[in-house]
């Protein structure tokens, strides 16, 4: 028998909120539309170059000339918009996995899902020559969409535990990524291309980049909420879920659909970025409670939050070079990750 010490399972039906819950939720939900304001500003304002206030003020609302003003319009704000998006795909992702698989474990990096879109994104730059995001970013989507139901399967299909699942997504992703750093090694143009993206990265953002994915991000953030409902239902179990009007089997179809669209498009912009989807669902739950109409809104915000925090203490630490974000928020997840291993105790009887 499985008990599980978590103070909130992701498969946990919504309680009816109690006089001014909701409110609270929706204050709360402003003051992390509020906490990622203030970490978009440091983003655009801090980094490893020091530009005064007043100049970065200036280059984004006055067209000032100069040096400083190209790093702040050309570097820094794409950099910002790009963080914002990445990190409202995986926080959104890694939610609608964990309520889909009812596993508090589940996060597109731990089941390999990011794993896949970046093995399939080195193949279509090293084999077929596709240089453009534009190009590998269908690559992206198919690797995601592939390893996805090859874990699922692997776990053990619908009597997978999290436990199995969380297992064979470690091996999925440690074959995919032993085949990432083979053709690396084996082609040194590819290694020169992609020594930063493989490790997850915000370094390389511009403009193109964010307007080639903000389309498939945006689809994808509609798609996960508008799954809130159904993925509650079938937190009661299928059946209660068929009573009440929801189609599991299609709204499993969807959801899988989300997360490709969100886990492609992020990874083939900025590379595989673990944990920030596992991290994110579990602070939201501990404060929204069970309720997904209430967890995805705050995942799609706090998440970036998480990202741009952690993407400007890496430039910040290592001044005058950069920590990437990737690398950083593996230094922040591996713990917490452990910490919700430890909490989970298998007892048979």
């Amino acid at each position: 028998m499985l008990v599980d010490s978590l103070p909130e399972s992701p498969a946990a039906p919504p309680r009816p909120a109690p006089p001014g819950r909701n409110a609270a939720r929706a204050a709360g939900l402003f003051a992390a539309l509020g906490a990622l304001l203030l970490v978009a500003v440091a983003s655009v304002a801090v980094g490893a170059r020091a530009i005064p206030l007043d100049q970065v003020w200036d280059a984004l609302f006055h067209s000032a000339s100069g040096a400083d003003a190209v790093v702040v319009r050309e570097v820094r704000l794409p950099r910002t918009l790009l963080g914002i998006l990445v990190g409202a795909a995986l926080g959104l992702a890694g939610a609608v996995m964990q309520a889909l698989t009812r596993n508090p474990l589940a996060e597109p990096g731990i089941l390999g899902v990011n794993a896949g879109a970046a093995a399939a994104v080195v193949s279509a730059i090293t084999f077929l020559g596709i240089g453009t995001i534009s190009g590998y970013m269908w690559f992206a989507f198919l690797g995601a969409a592939v390893v996805a139901v090859a874990v699922h399967f692997l776990g053990g299909s619908r009597s997978a535990t999290p436990v199995r699942l969380a297992l064979a997504g470690t091996a999925v992703t440690y074959a995919l990524y032993g085949y990432v750093y083979s053709v690396q090694l084996m082609d040194s143009a590819a290694l020169d291309r992609m020594r930063f993206w493989t490790v997850g990265s915000l370094a390389s953002a511009d403009m193109g980049t964010v307007g080639r994915i903000a389309p498939f991000i945006g689809l994808g953030v509609v798609l996960a909420l508008a799954l809130a409902r159904p993925l509650n239902a079938m937190a009661l179990g299928d059946d209660t879920a068929l009573a009440l009007g929801s189609r599991p089997t299609l709204t499993r179809v969807l959801a899988m659909a989300a997360v490709t669209l969100l886990c492609g498009a992020a990874t083939a912009a900025c590379g595989p970025i673990v944990f920030v989807g596992l991290i994110v669902p579990h602070v939201v739950r501990a404060v929204t409670g069970p309720d997904l109409r209430w967890i995805l809104p705050y995942a799609a915000v706090l998440a970036p939050v998480l990202l741009l925090g952690a993407d400007v203490l890496g430039r910040v630490v290592t001044r005058p070079g950069e920590l990437q974000v990737g690398i950083v928020t593996a230094l922040i997840g591996g713990p917490v990750f452990i910490h919700l291993v430890r909490r989970r105790r298998v007892v048979q009887q």
